[in-house]
């Protein structure tokens, strides 16, 4: 995004916060439930605007029945929606990933492409999911912004980004690269267990001092009490 500019901040101060963050959630890591990149590829589809407990609770019989691309490509679509249909987007979802199951059969012998730009192109891919298959199926040090990782980077002050986009560029210029994939894991946490959308944990969280909202918060209170 030329011209746009971002907050810089001390590479000491982030070092900081992202040692916290592994300290707090040292078991932090993709929590769908896959056996191979290809079943990545469906439960991350799954997942946009559900959470990975429900996809979870649908994907056990999916892939027990549809493991690989080959199989879903030839999957009743009703069938689909049947196993899925407790997770949001169902219909639109089970068509997705029927048809870029019919795509990877049909041009790429049923294996997931490691390019952003192939990714991109398979239905119901957008760049969250592809930045999610490429880091954890791939090891790809990438930033998936999700709504965790967008709410959390900026309350903290690791990015100041008015929406996913701009977040995942400031995280990578703030962030050394060699830490992406961690640093991703780390917020997703963190938004999942202190810094919650509503009422966070803000007393419990060892990041409390660096945080741009924590200290924005106190600093409200002392003008309050006239402090």
């Amino acid at each position: 995004m030329v011209g746009k500019s971002y907050t810089r901040i001390k590479k000491e101060k982030v070092k900081e916060i992202l040692d916290l963050l592994e300290e707090m959630y040292p078991e932090a890591g993709c929590a769908l439930e896959h056996a191979n990149i290809f079943q990545l590829l469906i439960a991350t589809v799954l997942s946009a605007q559900t959470t990975d407990k429900s996809v979870n609770r649908v994907t056990g019989e999916l892939f027990s029945r549809y493991p690989d691309a080959s199989r879903l490509a030839q999957a009743d679509r009703s069938d689909v929606e049947r196993i899925i249909r407790t997770i949001g987007m169902f219909k639109t979802k089970a068509g997705n990933i029927i048809g870029l199951s019919k795509i990877l059969a049909r041009q790429y012998e049923g294996i997931v492409p490691g390019d952003y730009s192939t990714l991109i192109t398979l239905p119901g891919v957008g760049r969250k999911t592809a930045n999610v298959v490429l880091s954890v199926g791939f090891g790809q040090q990438r930033i998936a912004v999700d709504t965790h990782v967008f709410r959390v980077a900026n309350r903290i002050g690791l990015a100041d980004g008015k929406d996913v986009l701009e977040t995942e560029e400031a995280l990578m210029k703030n962030i050394p690269e060699n830490r992406w994939i961690q640093t991703h894991h780390s917020l997703i946490f963190h938004g999942r267990n202190l810094c919650t959308a509503r009422n966070p944990k803000c007393e419990a969280c060892l990041i409390r001092s660096h945080c741009r909202h924590y200290n924005a918060m106190k600093e409200r209170g002392y003008r309050k009490n006239g402090i």
